[in-house]
């Protein structure tokens, strides 16, 4: 018999779990990381926590609809908001308040959103930027057009796509697939393997032994990274992004984290989740790790963490008081933006709402 193809599969790290670097400062420097950038990684997660942790709040006191937590999850959407370039365009999941926050979106904006308000999707700043999307893997799908787009007029623009371990089941995710290496699309998938599709452990999602293999059935390449190393996630993003902007086609990133909150806040996690597994998880999550990597190597004070914090914590406030003082759509709302020219049978509708 003969071999026709062979493929391995790369794992990365940069940061490990006891926070030390696997590279010099010097050398981090060089690759493009400087000190101060790092504490802008540090800045960035904290604000990210810090408004995860208000949003469930508001949702337990029935001030926003449904929550999907992205606690666990900072780094990797925190790496990919400062790797894409401003005319990329962004096709988020439903967890990833790091990337839309440092492409411009207002926090008050994701609030709306969560809180049922159509607004909340029209973005103040890169507005080509998709919002969530809470159906699983079709954004997948969005991506192929937008990339395809990107091609057919020759922009050096690339398309960020993001899903989960569970869209990796679907349908949509594997046609996406073809679909990009048949065409050698400019996008690069990130897959966040945070080990649970709601109740359903990775173990019980798929026979693969990893989920970044799953792109070589669509003719190209993909690679892990641990998904709680700021670092490690940095660099990889920025050499799938500039590769794709060069014209070599697409690329996945599958980043190993773990979820550590409820799926959203209709979920009950410690139903199905070991305990001991969640105490783990804890020991190797993403903004501790950078937090102890900055304090051992001498590049933040305790003081200036403590202001970071508490900015953290002013903006996040600022933001809800401008979330909960926003004046409510009028009923009417439901019948704009939907078509350029209103139907008659929704304006008959609308001219009874406004007479009632």
């Amino acid at each position: 018999m003969e071999t026709v193809a062979k493929f391995e599969i790369g794992y990365s790290q940069s940061l490990n779990v006891s926070s030390q670097l696997n590279i010099s400062l010097e050398q981090l420097a060089g690759k493009g990381i400087s000190a101060a950038q790092l504490i802008e990684f540090y800045r960035t997660m904290s604000l990210v926590r810090v408004f995860d942790t208000k949003a469930i709040a508001l949702q337990r006191t029935g001030r926003i609809g449904t929550y999907a937590s992205c606690l666990g999850q900072e780094a990797i959407s925190t790496a990919i908001g400062n790797t894409m370039a401003a005319e990329d365009v962004f096709i988020p999941g439903y967890r990833d308040a790091a990337t839309l926050i440092l492409r411009g979106t207002k926090m008050e904006e994701l609030l709306l959103y969560w809180g049922g308000d159509s607004r909340g999707m029209n973005f103040s700043k890169n507005t080509q930027d998709l919002p969530y999307n809470v159906p699983i893997a079709s954004q997948c799908c969005h991506s192929i057009g937008i990339g395809y787009a990107f091609k057919l007029r020759q922009q050096p623009r690339v398309a960020v796509v993001v899903c989960g371990d569970g869209a990796t089941s679907e349908g949509d995710f594997y046609e996406s697939l073809n679909a990009a290496g048949t065409w050698k699309l400019p996008i690069v998938f990130v897959v966040v393997n945070n080990q649970w599709a709601i109740s359903v452990p990775r173990s019980k999602q798929s026979g693969c032994q990893t989920l970044a293999q799953k792109a070589i059935a669509g003719g190209f390449s993909g690679e892990q990274v641990d998904g709680n190393d700021i670092i490690g996630c940095h660099l990889k993003l920025q050499q799938a992004i500039d590769s794709a902007r060069a014209g070599n086609g697409p690329h996945l990133i599958e980043a190993i984290c773990y979820r550590l909150g409820d799926h959203t806040t209709a979920d009950d996690a410690s139903r199905y989740r070991d305990s001991e597994e969640l105490e783990q998880a804890w020991k190797e999550e993403p903004v501790a790790r950078l937090k102890k990597f900055l304090l051992n190597n001498q590049l933040i004070t305790d003081q200036q963490l403590e202001s970071i914090q508490q900015q953290c914590s002013t903006a996040v406030e600022a933001s809800v008081q401008t979330y909960l003082n926003t004046e409510t759509q009028t009923l009417s709302s439901i019948f704009e933006h939907m078509y350029q020219e209103m139907p008659a049978g929704l304006r008959a509708q609308l001219t009874q709402l406004e007479s009632e």
